[in-house]
């Protein structure tokens, strides 16, 4: 199983853009999911995180312009991202522990997606 990202892409500042993230295979669910990102030449940053029980956290830089969700399903994570500035310019990662009636809950890397915020 792979853990399947997607929804970067070029933004101007202010505008906004959702991220998905969800497992290659049928048979698993998303346990819990956070996304991390960075930018060139820095390191990895946790930006937000939704556990099994719901709650969320985020970083000090995002708070109130991103929001980080799981659908009912369970099946795909999203990062809604608004009012996008500049410094959120990074590769996005989503991070998520997948679980399905086979297998506990195991930790998985999606890809990277580019988010570019820039006029």
């Amino acid at each position: 199983v792979q853990l399947q990202a997607s929804g970067g892409g070029s933004v101007q500042p202010g505008g906004s853009l959702r991220l998905s993230c969800a497992a290659s295979e049928e048979e698993y669910y998303i346990y819990s999911v956070r996304w991390y990102r960075q930018a060139p030449g820095k390191e990895r940053d946790l930006v937000a995180s939704f556990t099994h029980t719901g709650s969320t956290n985020y970083a000090q830089s995002v708070k109130g312009r991103f929001t980080v969700s799981r659908d009912n399903a369970q099946k795909t994570g999203y990062l809604q991202m608004n009012s996008l500035k500049p410094e959120d310019t990074a590769v996005y990662y989503c991070n998520a522990e997948l679980v399905s009636e086979r297998y506990s809950p195991r930790n998985y890397w999606g890809q990277g997606t580019l988010v570019t915020v820039s006029s």
